[in-house]
């Protein structure tokens, strides 16, 4: 008898240690590939920050060459014998462009500005820049600012119109950023020549006035890929040391004058970034590790002594699988396919579906710690589902995320009755045993079939009300289509 046994544990325990070898050595191997993919997201994110910066960079010089055009057209008119007419152009040229200087100089370089003062700037070098017309912009380091050059008249037959675009407006482009302190955006020519500075002006990386001298050193390699990136005008991150700072360096082409932006931001911004992304994935691969280990354990517990084969056990599981186990709320899988099994069924009753996004989650656990977070979600968990029926669907749909589907709501009063509630509902919510925190929510609303006869038509309409809640300043509740007693607004 105990050889049986032996044996009946051997057939087990030997392919499921296998198994779970193989399943171990996959989970391993998604959460490298995860963690890899949250890095390169990152690098996206940075990527696309960084060329917003520079559409919105390239956007004012831009605004700025259409006022010279305007000028230059006028100019061309009038002619450029009456000093006083033309300098009269200029300021209003310079004020239109919201400049500091704007010049008109003729072919030997002899200047007048919008003051009428005049001056000879036919030996700077970048004049030089001017005449030969490569590029629409020009860099005058003595004026710290682009100068934006417009032709008058064909070949510049009449002299050249200068717009000064003054750096110290693209120094306050970064102000309004979620960036942290150490962050930094330069707009650098191909040799690393920092033209432009917005951010962090004492960051080690941008003080010597040329990206690349205080990272050589360094980081020889990395330095190489940045500068092979400005000079092909690719875009990329990488990662570089200057002195004790550790910091993401990402280059993106601005498309003119083969001049670059490059965004800074420090190491740890960006780890944190990334370790939000891998949040879910650690969670999910734990969780499921989890699983699996339990499950192999009830396989073989099972075979040994084969029993536990209940009705109430596989129900007990079932509910298991279904709830979130932080809120004890639906989880999301559960959640989705309970309202859509709702929806097959009652086509045509009048529902309504909420989604809750608790505001500044993220504030809440960095300043008061992820478990004090997790004591938000639960006792919103417990006390949400309070004031809602039994026969209700609610479930925890993401991190910070939650929806609620009521079900067969018979008239318009009503539907403005359950939003009131939800509402009022925040307005007294606080989470914490012995530090109370007075938590709000931003929440969308949708109605079920008008806005929406399937789930996922149904579930953007509600969060297209989270997005219009949020915009106007959270901590409240937007309708996808406004709505107030008595009739309907459509956005």
């Amino acid at each position: 008898m105990n050889n049986q046994n032996r044996s009946s544990v051997l057939q087990w325990l030997i392919p499921t240690g296998i198994m779970l070898v193989v399943v171990i050595g996959m989970l391993l191997s998604f959460s490298a590939k995860s963690n890899k993919e949250a890095e390169m997201s990152v690098s996206r994110t940075l990527i696309a920050s960084a060329e917003g910066y520079g559409d919105r960079f390239l956007h004012e010089l831009h605004a700025v060459g259409k006022v010279g055009e305007t000028a230059g057209e006028i100019l061309e008119r009038i002619g450029t014998d009456d000093s006083a007419r033309m300098t009269e152009v200029l300021a209003i040229a310079a004020k239109c462009a919201d400049v500091n200087k704007v010049l008109y100089c003729n072919a030997d370089g002899k200047a007048m500005d919008q003051t009428g003062g005049v001056s000879d700037i036919g030996q700077e070098a970048w004049f030089e820049e001017v005449v030969a017309g490569e590029f629409p912009y020009v860099y005058a380091n003595a004026e710290q600012a682009v100068v934006v050059v417009k032709h008058i008249g064909e070949n510049a037959e009449h002299g050249y119109l200068m717009l000064c675009y003054p750096m110290e407006r693209f120094a306050d482009m970064l102000l309004q950023s979620g960036y942290d302190s150490a962050s930094f955006l330069v707009v650098v020519d191909l040799e690393g020549n920092i033209l432009g500075v917005s951010g962090a002006s004492t960051n080690v990386c941008v003080q010597s006035g040329n990206i690349f001298s205080n990272m050589e050193a360094e980081n020889k390699e990395n330095a190489r890929t940045l500068r092979n990136r400005l000079n092909n005008s690719a875009r990329g991150s990488v990662d570089i040391q200057a002195g004790n700072q550790k910091q993401v360096l990402t280059s993106v082409p601005l498309g003119t004058n083969r001049w670059s932006l490059v965004l800074g931001v420090s190491e740890a911004y960006a780890e944190r970034q990334a370790n939000y992304l891998r949040k879910n994935t650690r969670d999910m691969v734990f969780a499921l590790a989890l699983v699996i280990a339990i499950f192999f354990c009830v396989v073989m517990v099972i075979n040994i002594v084969g029993k536990i084969r209940s009705n109430d056990r596989k129900k007990e599981l079932e509910d298991k699988a279904d709830t979130d186990l932080l809120t004890g709320l639906n989880n999301k899988l559960a959640t989705e396919r309970k309202i859509k099994d709702y929806m097959a069924k009652n086509p045509d009753k009048q529902s309504m579906m909420f989604i809750l996004d608790i505001d500044n989650f993220k504030k809440i656990n960095d300043t008061m710690g992820h478990a004090f977070g997790d004591e938000v979600l639960r006792s919103l968990g417990i006390q949400i589902g309070s004031i809602f029926r039994a026969s209700d669907i609610i479930g925890r749909v993401g991190g910070d995320e939650f929806m609620v589907f009521l079900k067969d709501i018979p008239n318009d009063e009503t539907i403005l009755k359950e939003a009131k509630k939800v509402e009022t509902f925040f307005k007294g919510f606080q989470a914490g045993e012995y530090v109370k925190y007075k938590a709000t929510a931003s929440i969308g609303a949708a109605i079920f079939p008008q806005e929406g006869s399937d789930f996922e038509t149904l579930y953007k309409a509600a969060d297209q009300g989270l997005y219009k809640a949020k915009k106007r300043g959270k901590n409240q509740l937007a309708f996808y289509k406004d709505r107030e007693p008595g009739k309907q607004k459509t956005e």
